[in-house]
């Protein structure tokens, strides 16, 4: 699964992680991805999205419909 978030667009950071001695390697800083299934009542089926913590707050927010519209709207298959 990769580590992008469908509705919010997150994405891995990138960095160094610095030791006691102050070596620097470089590191990778995720996001919080769940996937989560939500019913979609205007198709009578379940959807599963990817998201963030963030995106799933949002979608609480303004509900699973307009999320899904969102996501259609950026041209992506849900």
């Amino acid at each position: 699964m990769s580590a992008h978030c469908q509705l919010t667009g997150r994405k891995p950071g990138f960095g160094n992680a610095i030791s006691h001695s102050h070596r620097r390697t470089p590191r990778r800083f995720d996001p919080n991805i769940q996937r989560k299934r939500y019913w979609l009542a205007s198709e009578g089926r379940f959807v599963r999205l990817t998201l963030s913590a963030k995106g799933v707050k949002t979608v609480d927010r303004i509900g699973v419909e307009a999320a899904v519209a969102r996501l259609r709207a950026r041209g992506e298959k849900v």
